[in-house]
């Protein structure tokens, strides 16, 4: 099966298609993780992207329930050089071709994905379309072309819980001789902006127990739950657009201990007056080296996101405490008096795989 995959610029590429038949338009990103493709595709803050592999060969172990991050496919598109048909691993219970065409999710292999990222990296993230159904190269381009963007879009509101709950699967991301799994003491509501399942689970295994409450929520609602200390979640999109969480925020600051990641992070800088801007490329992949400004060590992270917090505009009582090694960008702030943390990583992916497990650890002694 033919299909296409079209740039804004007006670059086409020509491959097979794979998962679904149709078309689907998005921001073309890619990630360079060798392996957890399942749980990049799971990741609410996909919403919107077509996302390339840079490691050539993807699909080899399938997929299974156990490895995702959410309860479906959530990426636009997926892009790979060569797709395994014939995966080999005891935990798959279905094949990568399979489980996209069971979410309804067009993929394409077969492509110079070295040739694309390359593209990517030069000239920015654009817009583009992957289509089984339409293969005329104009008619592509214009579609790639008349796509929205990232930009100025609030896609939390698409991916958030309809209504609160409690989180009842103990399962961690770290092995238990790292950080052994302790009784719920610490009572912590989570702010659902399009939030990863193992953030949960790490939340859990140090000690919280965790009531999820929809990203739309308001500082009462939230505060209403009477938590020890608020988490906020990772998400898609433009966290400027997202107004209404940046107002809760601001309420909940000096309220109770918080903790945010990735979208999560935005979201507090914008609350304290910070500005975020749009990344050339962003950060995907299991590989980013940060290194932590209060003890100078080293982290390999795993990374997925588009905006970043300008740290030039960050108030006098808010400091970097992470920096990003590759391009310098901030990844991490702490208020100076205030018992409010976050970092843009996501230290549950366990890239490293312990070096950022500290940070929920920190939380939870925040806490009290």
């Amino acid at each position: 099966m033919q299909a296409k995959l079209a740039l804004a610029d007006g670059t086409v590429f020509t491959g097979r298609g794979f998962g679904a038949t149709g078309e689907t338009t998005g921001e073309v990103v890619f990630n360079t993780s060798m392996t957890g493709y399942q749980e990049v595709l799971t990741d609410p803050s996909y919403t919107g992207q077509i996302v390339t592999m840079t490691y050539p060969l993807i699909g080899n172990y399938g997929t299974t329930p156990d490895d995702q991050e959410s309860t479906r496919v959530q990426v636009a598109g997926f892009i790979v050089r060569e797709l395994t048909r014939v995966p080999s691993n005891f935990r798959s219970n279905n094949s990568l071709d399979g489980f996209l065409k069971a979410s309804n999710v067009v993929g394409i292999e077969g492509i110079d994905t070295r040739a694309l990222v390359r593209r990517l990296r030069v000239r920015g993230s654009m817009n583009g379309i992957l289509s089984t159904a339409d293969l005329d190269d104009a008619s592509l381009v214009k579609k790639a072309r008349e796509f929205p963007g990232m930009e100025g879009r609030d896609l939390v509101s698409e991916v958030v819980p309809k209504q609160a709950f409690k989180w009842k699967d103990g399962f961690g991301a770290f092995a238990d001789h790292v950080i052994p799994s302790k009784p719920a003491t610490k009572r912590v509501v989570a702010i659902d902006y399009g939030m990863k399942w193992n953030i949960l689970r790490c939340l859990t295994q140090v000690g919280c127990e965790v009531t999820v409450v929809p990203g739309t929520a308001s500082a009462d609602e939230v505060l209403s739950h009477n938590p020890d200390g608020i988490f906020l979640s990772n998400g898609p999109g433009d966290p400027a657009a997202v107004g209404y969480a940046i107002d809760t925020v601001k309420n909940l600051i000096g309220k109770k201990p918080i903790f945010g990641i990735c979208l999560g992070h935005q979201l507090l800088g914008l609350a304290f007056g910070a500005k975020t801007f749009k990344l050339k490329f962003g950060h995907r992949g299991a590989n980013q080296p940060v290194r932590n400004e209060l003890t100078k060590q080293i982290e390999i992270t795993t990374q997925n996101h588009g905006f970043s917090v300008d740290p030039s505009t960050l108030p006098s009582n808010v400091v970097p405490t992470h920096i990003n090694l590759n391009d310098n960008t901030l990844e991490g702030l702490k208020h100076t008096s205030l018992p409010v943390f976050s970092v843009q990583y996501h230290p549950e992916a366990a890239a490293g795989p312990h070096d950022s497990s500290y940070l929920f650890e920190d939380f939870r002694k925040m806490m009290g």
